[in-house]
């Protein structure tokens, strides 16, 4: 399988450009994790979806992927919520560590390579720090160490800041803050208090500054630099500036990143998520409200990520109407060929013979080619549903079995990036409601249409959708069923 070619707009550069990694097929990328504080909010779910989104188009498009992404498991807020609850840090972050977990399975987000936490790489940190001291650029006052922004002659190329008037020595405590609030950051932390979480080491006791971690994790696991970082714009400046920073100022002959990737921002009915405004959403705020997994994936990676996405309810359900759309035409084709049983696992070969499914595969790749521009590579898919959908409502049609198989195929292949759709039929029981009592009701439901009795049929129809059934009537006369998400 010949690799296909991708294009990504670098945030180093500000432009877009040919993505070459170091090694022609193995791929490294670096994402930001979450700190494990509290339950991810749809905003970071947007971000971590987002790497999916790029992990999964790059298999598609043939390399191999070694792909980390952090876990903050020790800031400021994890430490003081740990002292306020009188319990370890490890106490603290070990549930909400596993709901971060969770969230990615619920959402079928591919598991990474790793998952380093950064109170496991502690000695990392500390070598990386020993090797920025060694080089001059750092400082140390009250017992904390600093970065000397000045001491780094190419400070702001990122994040293309301006740093000229900024004044020699003045310092930031804090994990984090505002952004264009340029100053000296901490790498090492003084213990304050006797509670707070401490390391006993060479360059002193105390902990890491938050802006640290990924710099030492980096190394850690790849022992130089990676093709890819990615992140929320947020992290732009300074958390990333702060990290070429460091990696460069400890290994100035080494590349530290070759492609930054970042993803915009989530708006919540068109402004910035807040708990103080109401509109603050974790995943399980919204599972609360009805709304499927499915649906929600489907929604958070329908628009470019780096475009704003202005999430709603009401955009939810738009999104769960253009996913059964889908859905339905799959379940349509699967029925009228009989392809229940002849799902295909995976394809080493994706390659197709039917000229209008070629041009379709062409323009979904070519698509997500292009700096992962999924809207585009929706429109080929409902070009897709709008090709197959007018195949079988030919009247005068003979089924092809080759042009069903190959559709399938293709579903399939746009299924290794959504990871929504369904294609087995579904056998299991629902509420104690066995199938054979579902088609029953079905086999009913013919009778009465056909003795034009058509308010039992809509009754049964009716009756079946509040116990979580949906049927759906083909133009050839059969009536499929699945489960309402």
């Amino acid at each position: 399988m010949s690799l296909v070619p991708f294009v990504f707009l670098n945030s180093k550069s500000g432009k877009k450009e040919t993505f070459r990694p170091k090694d022609e097929t193995n791929v490294t990328i670096y994402s930001c994790g979450p700190t494990v504080y509290n339950f991810a909010h749809i905003g970071n779910i947007r971000s971590f979806l987002f790497v999916d989104v790029l992990r999964r188009a790059l298999l598609l498009g043939g390399y191999k992927l070694n792909q980390s992404m952090n876990i903050t498991d020790i800031d400021d807020k994890i430490i003081n919520e740990s002292i306020k609850r009188k319990i370890s840090v490890e106490e603290f972050t070990k549930p909400w560590t596993e709901a971060f977990f969770q969230d990615l399975e619920t959402l079928h987000v591919q598991k990474l390579e790793h998952y380093p936490k950064a109170t496991e790489s502690i000695e990392d940190m500390v070598g990386l720090v020993e090797k920025l001291q060694s080089n001059g650029l750092v400082y140390e006052k009250d017992g904390n160490l600093y970065f000397s922004i000045q001491k780094f002659s190419r400070y702001g190329e990122l994040s293309k800041i301006d740093v000229s008037g900024m004044k020699s020595g003045v310092r930031y405590d804090a994990d984090e803050y505002e952004k264009d609030d340029v100053r000296d950051f901490v790498l090492w932390k003084n213990q304050k208090t006797e509670e707070e979480k401490c390391w006993h080491t060479r360059i002193g006791n105390g902990r890491p500054g938050w802006h640290l971690e990924c710099s030492a994790m980096i190394r850690k696991v790849y022992g130089s630099g990676v093709d890819i970082h990615t992140g929320g714009i947020d992290l732009l400046f300074p958390h990333h500036e702060n990290e070429v920073a460091q990696s460069l100022g400890a290994y100035p002959e080494e590349e530290f990143v070759g492609t930054w990737l970042h993803c915009e921002h989530l708006l919540v009915d068109g402004e910035k998520m807040s708990k103080s405004k109401g509109n603050f959403y974790t995943l399980r705020d919204i599972f609360e409200k009805g709304f499927d997994p499915n649906s929600i994936r489907y929604h958070l990676i329908s628009a470019h990520y780096r475009s704003k996405l202005n999430f709603s309810l009401n955009k939810l359900v738009e999104s769960k109407i253009a996913m059964d759309r889908i859905q339905n035409t799959i379940y349509r084709v699967l029925e009228v060929g009989n392809l229940w049983d002849h799902v295909p696992e995976g394809f080493e070969n994706w390659d197709f013979t039917v000229p209008e499914l070629q041009n379709i595969n062409l323009e979904f790749i070519n698509s997500l080619a292009d700096d992962l521009n999924v809207p585009k590579a929706l429109a080929s898919v409902f070009e897709l549903v709008r090709v197959v959908n007018q195949y079988l409502d030919a009247k005068d049609n003979a089924v092809d079995i080759s042009f069903l198989g190959e559709s399938i195929r293709l579903f399939y292949k746009i299924n290794e990036i959504f990871a929504v759709f369904q294609f087995k039929k579904e056998i299991q029981t629902l509420e104690g409601i066995s199938e054979d009592w579902i088609l029953e009701q079905i086999e009913l439901r013919k009778i009465a249409k056909q003795n034009k009795d058509f308010s039992t049929a809509d009754r049964i129809r009716k009756e079946l959708e509040e116990k979580g059934i949906l049927l759906a009537d083909t133009k050839e006369g059969r009536t499929t069923w699945k489960k309402i998400q």
